[in-house]
């Protein structure tokens, strides 16, 4: 059933029409055509400064539109109602234009919360409902066929917010945020974000719209207890003036804090009072930036000219306002969209009547509304807030700019775009690469109206009193704040911080009291991180398990370990039996076995051909023990005739050569360096006899000795420098000393270094992990300084020279007075296996082939003339033959040749020298049957130590 009003519209554009006509035909001018009137719903918050600005912009907007396009045969009338800042009024305004004032289309309503209600009313009458201030990222143009939002929702700034995170180096931030649709809706946007880039959120705190002052500083309290510095607000105008008061009453607007706002806060600052603004110096904003325009410097000169006829002058903003803007802009798309659109005579169909503003059944669908809808989607156009073009059914996203709060102003510091990130200057066009860096910013002044960056990691740095080379702090006056912090492991952490890939703003904090004197143990330092005292610890701190309940530890950037150093004494080797030393005993005894063994070859190899190994048993055998031991002086004057000796000896005097010069230069070391042996090697033997044992004061060895190795409590004494050490370890056992002192490897390489000649570290080491630097549980730097730990101990160029820096004394001993010398062992017989397993083989080889040979060249023989004889028997015949000379032996047929030659005249004419020679001989000799041989290639040569044998038997000498 068709409702009343546009019947009478039609009828009375009738009749103006007729009029007309009537008047053209009698010769008057005919009558100006009249405007289709388009009713737009309006629902605000008009007790709001948006509201009130919105409102005014509207009007300004549909005055500036329409004297521009003065042509167009549509006039928008625009309805407002006021919402009063509750979702059910502004549910019940909405449902009431649709119904009643039959409109359009509506605009608005303001806050995101009542949008979503009347956007279900709109669904069902299909009235396209256009917002430029819902935007909550849970309202989706695309989920709602009928929502436009002429502005931004909140998701698009979130990279922006990330990249300034990023660019500071924060790894952790708090945001604060309205428990609303709108303040809900950026958080699930920014946690996956700023998860993205490895920082940390800590705590989300969340404060209802409805909170009073009490509240929000007991929230505020909280914060500030927990020891966070950097924070994100998000929330309407009306809470976040509060809350900034209220958070300079706690003493968080000062000097280590950082603030960033988001764009809906930042666009309202202006109408902000005084108290407000104050509070907020150096606070960090992010909002749409606003391209210059004449167009929108023209409008702003109106607008302040129109404020005079304002009532609401002083509560209105005399700056341009963003919301505002895009509300005048979101008048000017509609204005086009329904002259576009052709809507002339539109009306709502219904199926159901009633009298009930609430009833739902009863609203009409409105005829044109997706054609008007459709028709705003593509409506583009250069507006005030500039180029209004709509995507997915939301505004485009633009760039953004960066302020500070200075004053009663806001300074510029930047502007962020989604292609280049962060730039200096809003025309740059230049292709230059994504840049996140602070450097492209100008610089910040934060809360404190200091340029010192806030939230610089609170870095706990234990004080010590020794081995100043690993850590050192020193206060150069007693008025003096801030110490001078140096060392190793200070130098180590500066090269990880300049391999990180963001800026690390830090400081340094020595845990000490009000004497200036250490604190407390490094367990007791350490849990100072779980208590939020520090952010950090950075020392010569070792990875322990019980620590890491509490801490989160880097990888280690040190070798680390624990063991003893105890005092040396000279070893007295210079005693009757020293020269048995060079050798072990089990080198000895194979040496002696080879001896014999050798010589016993040889002596088998030689006893048939060589007449200097025939002779009584005893002497036979002291000729096998002499042969081989004599061989050590090479003193042997037996020649062997024998090829197969001569292969032996050839591979045993190598062996015999190489283990004399062995021999020689291990005794000449123990005779002539000075030998240091320590006191004591074994742990069990000091705790079995009760010896006190010292220990690095603060660290956690005494924990580890007493759980670990087992001892008392009162076997411990502390002990802090090396000179404490030095004094401890040489009073001695009998003097209040102790028998031996544990620490860390890199402290007792630094020790040794000064006391090298006195002690020595023995025993097994018991493993730590090394030294490290630790966090706060969950910290995301963790993973960053571990791998920029990796970075520089493993490039040379990096940790190279830090470590000459502080530690190339560990190459050179302080005290000089004696050389330590570890005591080396005697050598063994794995020294010389292989020599000893040649000789063997050789030896074994020449032996076989002589008894082969021997038992093939008589075997038969013997068994030819004997054919009734024992097996037994023939070896007992065997064993006698090989007693027997063997005269077929080329030494022995040279040997009968040589004989004969000397008592022939005709062959041998001796000279008369060689005469009187003979004659002397045989006077020195009284008679003895000496056989004088003459040879041309040698000398004569004869042998009293054998003559008698050798010519006993040559038979048939004669």
């Amino acid at each position: 059933m068709a409702n009343q009003k546009p019947l009478l519209s039609k009828f009375l554009s009738f009749l103006l029409l007729s009029l007309s006509l009537s008047l053209s035909l009698w010769g008057h001018p005919p009558l100006v055509m009249a405007k289709e009137v388009i009713p737009v719903g309006v629902v605000l918050d008009l007790k709001s400064p948006v509201g009130r600005v919105a409102e005014s912009y509207m009007s300004m907007a549909l005055s500036d539109f329409y004297a521009v396009n003065d042509n167009y045969s549509t006039r928008l009338s625009l309805l407002t109602k006021d919402s009063g800042n509750d979702i059910i009024a502004a549910a019940s305004a909405a449902l009431d234009l649709i119904k009643n004032e039959e409109v359009q289309a509506i605009i608005g309503p303001q806050r995101s919360a009542q949008a979503r209600f009347v956007i279900e009313l709109c669904r069902i009458s299909q009235v396209p409902i256009i917002s430029f201030s819902a935007t909550s990222p849970f309202l989706s143009p695309s989920q709602n066929p009928f929502f436009i939002r002429t502005t931004q929702d909140e998701s698009a700034q979130v990279k922006a917010i990330v990249d300034i995170v990023k660019a500071f180096g924060w790894r952790e931030i708090v945001p604060i945020y309205e428990d609303t649709e709108y303040g809900n809706g950026l958080i699930p946007y920014l946690m996956d974000a700023l998860q993205e880039i490895d920082t940390r959120v800590p705590y989300r705190s969340v404060i209802p719209p409805t909170s009073n002052n009490t509240e929000i500083s007991e929230e505020l309290n909280k914060l500030k207890a927990n020891h966070t510095r950097i924070f994100l607000v998000h929330m309407t105008a009306s809470l976040g003036s509060k809350l900034f008061v209220l958070a300079k009453n706690a003493e968080m607007m000062s000097e280590g804090y950082a603030w960033i706002i988001t764009q809906g806060l930042s666009s309202l600052l202006d109408p902000m009072g005084s108290k407000v603004m104050d509070s907020m110096q150096g606070v960090l904003g992010i909002r749409p930036y606003l391209l210059p325009s004449k167009k929108l410097k023209d409008f702003e000169r109106k607008w302040k000219r129109n404020l005079t006829s304002i009532k609401t002058r002083s509560k209105t903003t005399t700056s341009l306002n963003l919301f505002g803007l895009w509300a005048y802009d979101t008048v000017w798309a509609l204005a086009m969209a329904v002259e576009k659109a052709g809507i002339v005579h539109s009306s709502f169909l219904k199926q159901n009547a009633s009298n009930s503003n609430v009833d739902l059944a009863a609203l009409g669908i409105l005829e044109i509304g997706a054609k008007l809808h459709n028709t705003i989607l593509t409506t583009k156009f250069q507006g005030l807030s500039g180029n209004f073009h709509l995507v997915k059914g939301q505004l485009e996203p633009s760039a953004f700019e960066l302020f500070n709060v200075i004053g009663r102003t806001e300074r510029i510091i930047g502007y962020w775009t989604g292609n280049r990130g962060f730039s200096l200057d809003s025309n740059d066009t230049s292709e230059e690469a994504y840049s996140t860096s602070k450097d492209k910013l100008k610089q910040p002044i934060w809360p404190g109206y200091t340029t010192d960056q806030p939230t610089k990691l609170r870095i706990g740095v234990p004080i010590r009193n020794s081995f100043e080379e690993f850590l050192k702090v020193e206060w150069h006056s007693s008025t003096d704040d801030k110490p001078s912090i140096s060392g190793f492991v200070i130098d180590v952490f500066h090269a990880v911080q300049d391999a990180l890939p963001f800026p690390l703003s830090h400081e340094f904090i020595p845990y000490v009291n009000k004497h200036r004197q250490s604190n407390g143990t490094y367990d007791e330092l350490l849990y100072q991180i779980k208590t939020q005292r520090y952010d950090a610890v950075v020392g010569d701190i070792t990875i322990v398990a019980n620590r890491s309940l509490y801490v989160d530890f880097t990888l280690p950037y040190s070798e680390s370990g624990v063991s003893m150093v105890v005092l040396v004494k000279d070893d007295d080797n210079k005693n009757l039996w020293i020269f048995l030393r060079p050798l072990s005993l089990n080198l000895w005894l194979t040496t002696s076995v080879a001896f014999i063994f050798t010589g016993l070859v040889i002596w088998v190899l030689e006893h048939r051909v060589n007449t200097e190994f025939r002779g009584p048993p005893e002497q036979q055998l002291g000729l096998i023990l002499w042969f081989s031991f004599s061989t050590l002086t090479f003193a042997h004057r037996e020649r062997v005739v024998n090829n197969l000796s001569r292969f032996v000896l050839i591979i045993w005097m190598f062996l015999v050569l190489i283990l004399t010069q062995s021999y020689t230069a291990s005794l000449t070391s123990m005779l002539t360096v000075q030998r240091l042996q320590p006191t004591f090697v074994d742990v069990k033997e000091i705790k079995r006899k009760g010896y006190l044992v010292g220990y690095q004061k603060g660290s956690f060895i005494k924990g580890l000795l007493m759980k670990q190795l087992d001892f008392d409590e009162s076997k411990l004494k502390p002990y802090e420098t090396p000179e404490e050490y030095h004094e401890a370890l040489s009073k001695g056992i009998l003097n209040g000393g102790v028998a031996a002192a544990f620490g860390e490897i890199p402290y007792i390489k630094l020790f040794l270094a000064k006391y090298c000649s006195r002690y020595t570290m023995v025993g097994p080491t018991y493993k730590s992990d090394g030294f490290a630097f630790a966090f706060q549980q969950g910290s995301p730097l963790v993973p960053y300084i571990s791998r920029a730990i990796l970075n520089v101990t493993q490039d040379q160029e990096k940790i190279g020279p830090i470590e000459r820096k502080y530690f190339s004394s560990q190459s050179m001993c302080e005290d000089q007075s004696t050389t330590i010398s570890s005591h080396s062992p005697s050598l063994g017989v794995d020294s010389f296996g292989g020599l000893f397993l040649i000789t063997g083989i050789t030896s074994m080889v020449s032996l076989l082939v002589y008894v082969i040979k021997f038992f093939f060249s008589h075997w038969p023989t013997l068994s030819d003339k004997n054919t009734a004889t024992s097996f037994c028997s023939k070896l007992v015949e065997m064993a006698k033959l090989f007693d027997q000379k063997d005269l077929s032996s080329h030494h022995f047929k040279r040997e009968e040749s040589r004989v004969h030659d000397a008592g022939s005249p005709d062959v041998f004419q001796p000279s008369p020298s060689i005469d009187d020679m003979q004659n002397h001989s045989r006077n020195s000799t009284e008679g003895t049957n000496d056989v004088i041989v003459h040879d041309d290639n040698r000398s004569l040569s004869s042998s009293s130590r054998h003559s008698d044998a050798s010519m006993q038997d040559v038979p048939n000498s004669s």
